[in-house]
């Protein structure tokens, strides 16, 4: 039987790390991408170490869309699975007031994303098998006052790989206890990153865009009921 591997673009992140761990348990090959390449190569030897895989390290940045193309020809081999943990929330009054934040947002959960899913798109569908996953938010589910420039960006790149028609799967946790959301509340159904890793390894074989908890289901559910004048009292309580 074939080895399984996951590409795991943004691998330097908090949520990316224990995604990687967990998927290396389970014996699958490893292929990590991120910008810091001196990082990248103490990860990839710490986990040959632990798990006596295969895993190849490349530098990436979702940023450089005009580098995608190459980088995915430079792959070693084209992935069974191709996860994006690449994200950036910054805050939302900094965004609403530099212009440079703020496309670094919508850049960041967007256009990035966007173009390099589609083009993962465009080979899956010519080998007739590939999965995309992409970690998304509550915050893609309606927009609010307190983060609609992050929210938007990950709803318009839900709405964009639905229209795809590839086989995806877009977990849309609540907050997940990393670097990028310390300085952030910690508001029902937070998860740490091993809780979120070990679900998205659960759910791997699902497609769609899933919550994957009943709370954050239900959550959601009543988000998008709420009034806005209701949903603004409660964000600023919690």
């Amino acid at each position: 039987m074939k080895k399984k591997s996951i590409l795991i673009l943004g691998s330097l992140s908090d949520i990316a790390k224990s995604i990687a761990h967990k998927f290396a348990k389970n014996n699958y090959d490893l292929l990590l991408a991120a910008r810091n390449i001196s990082e990248l190569k103490l990860q990839t030897n710490d986990l040959k170490l632990r798990y006596n895989i295969n895993v190849d390290y490349y530098e990436f940045d979702i940023l450089k869309i005009e580098d995608h193309l190459s980088f995915i020809n430079n792959l070693r081999l084209v992935p069974d699975i191709v996860l994006c943990a690449v994200g950036y929330m910054g805050k939302q009054i900094d965004n609403e007031e530099n212009q440079v934040m703020r496309s670094q947002v919508i850049r960041t959960n967007f256009e990035g994303p966007t173009n390099i899913i589609s083009e993962f798109a465009n080979i899956f569908e010519k080998r007739g098998n590939g999965m995309i996953v992409g970690i998304s938010s509550v915050a893609g589910e309606r927009g609010r006052k307190s983060n609609y420039i992050y929210g938007s960006a990950k709803a318009s790149l839900e709405r964009n790989i639905k229209e795809e028609g590839l086989d995806f799967l877009f977990l849309r946790f609540g907050k997940i206890m990393t670097e990028m959301s310390s300085d952030h509340n910690d508001p029902p159904f937070t998860l740490s990153k091993s809780e979120a890793a070990i679900l998205i390894r659960k759910l791997i074989n699902r497609k769609g865009v899933i919550y994957p908890t009943t709370g954050l289901k239900v959550m959601g559910f009543i988000i998008t009921l709420l009034p806005s004048k209701i949903l603004d009292f409660i964000e600023k309580k919690v």
